[in-house]
């Protein structure tokens, strides 16, 4: 019997919020992988993480944490404008980037590191981790199979509140730091998942607005989406609404999936109904030997380690991340410009392929200039 592989070396490139869920994951992956070292520009920041998780090597800047040592993996964890720097010189330096979504802040940006990976060879893949729930990967396999008839209506929903007091810090609600408001940072997870079911999008009509947030960006969007399936959907981003709540439902031809969490979910925030007919169709969608475990960070790293192990190639790619971007650009193109826009409509000359707010933004700024 082969002895088992050592376990996989990985690096945090950013110690703020989300790469304490970054660590706790690879924490619980003890086994398979081992974070070797993180880098950030806050050294006393840096330091404090290091000693929590253990971590036996910090650095203050990404090339010298990329020069320290052989490394399988390295999750980028900082502000959203830094991502695709950063993805391009860890790729460059031969190692799989995983980045905290968005990827990039622009198709343009996706289009340049899809270069970079063609010349390197190296991976970039990105963390959408609502795909790797049990019961979601159960939804696609039975959409898939057709066990469920056609899709035909949806809806995404992701409700939450953000008081003016978020927007206080200094680089939220910019469109150049974070690409975009709750459509970029808040919804992106639950519509992503809503295209991981449904497929490919056709066309989009959409509204975006400012109603009351002090923020540059939106702070509300509202999209009717048809799919190349036929499908029609509706996707709501809100950072206004006191109820939070992040929602999903799929009705097919022979039943009805909902969804319904916040930020995480497990088997109890799903409903299967089937239709007058299809009873039997509970029996497939009925929880085997399945972990109920919360959707998060986990199941993605997981993930990627089994297809490595497997000889396959892991999600989220380049590919499948950027039609959840065009999506989002597809969004605010046609809430500022006031028409219908097509999957593909968005070439590398469109404004909007250059940037989230496409230079026509109808609001005026509100938020200080960054020294």
């Amino acid at each position: 019997m082969p002895s088992p592989r050592p376990p996989y070396r990985v690096a945090i490139i950013g110690t703020g919020g989300i790469a304490h869920a970054h660590a706790e994951a690879l924490t619980e992956l003890s086994e398979r992988a081992r974070l070797v070292a993180v880098a950030d520009v806050d050294p006393t920041r840096a330091a404090e993480f290091a000693d929590r998780f253990s971590v036996p090597h910090v650095f203050n800047n990404t090339q010298a944490l990329l020069e320290s040592g052989d490394l399988d993996l390295v999750h980028i964890c900082t502000p959203p404008q830094t991502h695709a720097p950063l993805a391009s010189k860890v790729m460059r330096a031969g190692v799989t980037a995983l980045v905290e979504k968005p990827t990039a802040l622009s198709l343009r940006e996706m289009d340049q590191l899809a270069t970079v990976q063609e010349q390197t060879g190296s991976k970039v893949l990105t963390v959408f981790q609502h795909r790797y729930g049990a019961a979601a990967v159960r939804l696609r396999r039975l959409a898939r199979s057709g066990a469920l008839g056609r899709p035909l209506v949806a809806t995404c929903e992701t409700l939450w509140y953000r008081p003016d007091a978020y927007f206080e810090v200094p680089w939220r609600g910019r469109w150049d730091v974070e690409g975009g408001g709750p459509t970029m940072g808040h919804g992106i997870h639950q519509f992503d998942l809503l295209l991981s079911v449904l497929g490919p999008w056709s066309q989009i009509t959409a509204l975006a607005d400012r109603q009351t947030r002090p923020t540059d960006t939106e702070d509300v969007s509202i999209a009717a989406v048809r799919f190349a399936g036929g499908a029609l959907a509706t996707v709501v981003n809100s950072l206004l609404s006191p109820r939070e709540t992040s929602r999903l439902r799929f009705d097919f031809e022979h039943a009805t999936v909902e969804l319904e969490h916040l930020y995480g979910y497990r088997e109890e925030h799903w409903r299967f109904t089937p239709a007058p007919g299809h009873e039997e169709l509970s029996d497939l969608w009925t929880n085997g030997d399945e972990p109920d475990v919360t959707s998060g960070h986990r199941l993605q790293i997981e993930a990627v380690f089994d297809a490595w192990e497997a000889g396959e190639e892991p999600g989220v790619c380049l590919l499948d991340a950027r039609r959840t971007l065009e999506f989002a650009a597809a969004t605010y193109a046609s809430a500022f410009r006031g028409v219908r826009v097509a999957a593909g409509e968005l070439t590398d000359d469109d404004p909007f392929a250059e940037s989230m707010d496409g230079g026509a933004v109808p609001w005026e700024p509100v938020k200080e200039a960054l020294v």
